[in-house]
């Protein structure tokens, strides 16, 4: 009996989400953040233009509003995937737990150079920078607040108007 082998997914997989993970925490050093933060972090590098922040690093897609939630069980899976490789680190206390870059995060970021990679690396830093003082509550609220304007009705001349730097 031949087995067919299955093709192995890498658009919106573990793995493309866990790199994401680790360039997004690389640029958020020295701190950290809880997984709801980075859901909505990834979010804000896909999708940055939705946001007030440079031109959106994928193609936006109606309705893409509620693809953050449907992305967090694959960004859990994407740290968990990149901490067996000391890409990323958890520490754990009484608030829950906190994702920071890991040792070898900065080597990584640094040694690939493909031009994907160096805008999501500017993407990365531009929300690490953009969003740094809010939590992760405060985030959920913002976007929750704003979410119903992103999809297909936000494709027009409204998406500059919402800045929130």
């Amino acid at each position: 009996m031949n087995k067919k082998s299955r093709p192995v997914e890498t658009f919106n997989s573990p793995f493309e989400l866990g790199v994401r993970m680790v360039y997004l925490l690389n640029s958020l050093q020295p701190t950290g953040a809880d997984l709801q933060k980075l859901v909505l972090l990834d979010y804000a590098v896909v999708y940055s233009d939705d946001l007030g922040g440079p031109s959106s690093l994928h193609t936006p897609v109606p309705y893409r509003g509620s693809e953050y939630l449907s992305r967090r069980d694959l960004i859990a899976q994407g740290l968990y995937l990149m901490s067996t490789r000391g890409l990323v680190d958890a520490a754990m206390d009484e608030t829950g737990i906190t994702y920071f870059a890991g040792y070898t995060a900065r080597a990584m970021v640094g040694a690939l150079t493909s031009p994907y990679l160096r805008e999501l690396e500017r993407r990365c830093e531009w929300a690490a920078t953009a969003f740094v003082e809010l939590n992760s509550r405060q985030m959920t609220e913002m976007f929750a607040h704003q979410g119903h304007l992103w999809g297909a009705e936000f494709e027009g001349a409204g998406a500059r108007g919402h800045q929130w730097q």
